[in-house]
């Protein structure tokens, strides 16, 4: 492998894939079950999903699955990017291992991208903030911003009108409802809201918010427990809500939104606004087909909402918890 710099070794490449591959570990996940492996060998590294994790009442069809893997894929391309490496990834390159989602190879060093730099930066402060917003608003200017990244990552972004908002509020309590009458959900969410310590995944107690009143209901993730958040003063006045969308649900597609969800929230991130992953509409299909008449012309395939705004509380959130790197990393001998 060749580079402006001069070859690429085999060590300085395995260097720079463990390195992006634990950066990626903070990608966000539903329900936080971190459904990724990474797999090094040689001059290659791969993306593979883990079926194990997938949730089998609230993902069935695995759309999250690929959501969350795309997180953890935009991620790593970030941290190689901060760090100057340059990569060919290939996206699901065997049809025949649809768990295997992607092949990542270092072709280059040169000087650091600053763009991929201040997303990488913006990883560790980046939090699910589930509590209410205050009246301040998100600059449209930022919009656009955020509108033109996930285009770059081959989805699109609607801003949901302030009009329309009662619509998308009713398509998450619809998806609400159902989940919460479905014994099988319950024991799902139980599952995963209460994990031991040692597993280093799972939504903590301390990272639910209480219920409360809001423009669009935010999910109760502990139905029969304490939340470990209060909802705050504001009853999210100032917040915009905005659906990462495509054309289709081919897992190609699913893939990529994943990464405009990472970038999305990583420049949001960046530029000092909180942001709130909403997925309940999109995991129950009568909901999902309310959610697609919010897109433009009520065409297209519904991925993700994401609540953007400014909380009161100049707090951030408890960080969420993430599993070991050997726990999720596979370094083969060269």
């Amino acid at each position: 492998m060749n580079s402006p710099g001069g070859p690429v070794t085999r060590s300085a490449a395995r260097a720079a894939f463990e390195s992006a591959a634990r950066v990626s570990l903070r990608a966000p996940s539903v329900f936080n079950t971190q459904p990724w492996r990474w797999h090094i060998r040689g001059d290659v590294m791969r993306l593979w999903s883990d079926p194990e994790r997938r949730l089998g009442v609230t993902d069935a069809e695995g759309r999250l699955l690929l959501l969350s893997c795309g997180g953890a894929l935009h991620h790593a391309r970030m941290a190689f990017g901060a760090q100057g490496w340059q990569t060919e990834i290939d996206r699901l390159p065997d049809e025949r291992q649809p768990d295997l989602l992607a092949t990542v190879r270092v072709v280059g060093h040169g000087p650091p991208d600053p763009s991929a730099a201040r997303l990488a930066g913006a990883i560790s402060r980046r939090r699910t903030d589930r509590r209410a917003f205050g009246e301040r608003q998100v600059p449209q200017a930022l919009l656009t911003l955020l509108a033109e990244q996930v285009e770059a990552e081959g989805a699109r972004l609607c801003q949901v009108p302030d009009a329309r908002v009662p619509e998308l509020a009713v398509a998450v309590e619809e998806a609400a409802d159902v989940e919460y009458f479905s014994p099988a959900h319950r024991n799902e969410l139980t599952r995963w809201t209460h994990r031991p310590a040692w597993t280093g995944d799972g939504v903590p107690p301390g990272t639910a918010v209480e219920p409360a009143h809001r423009r669009v209901p935010a999910r109760n993730l502990l139905p029969s427990g304490s939340p470990g958040l209060l909802a705050g003063v504001g009853e999210d006045e100032g917040a915009v809500y905005v659906i990462v969308h495509g054309s289709s649900g081919h897992p190609f597609d699913l893939l990529r939104a994943g990464e405009a969800m990472s970038a999305l929230l990583l420049v949001a991130t960046a530029e000092g606004v909180s942001t709130a992953p909403i997925s309940e509409a999109v995991e129950v299909a009568w909901p999902r087909e309310l959610l697609r008449r919010l897109l433009p012309d009520g065409q297209g395939e519904p991925y993700l909402i994401v609540r953007l705004g400014y909380a009161d509380s100049g707090d951030l959130p408890p960080v969420s918890p993430r599993r070991e790197p050997r726990e999720t990393i596979q370094i083969d001998a060269w």
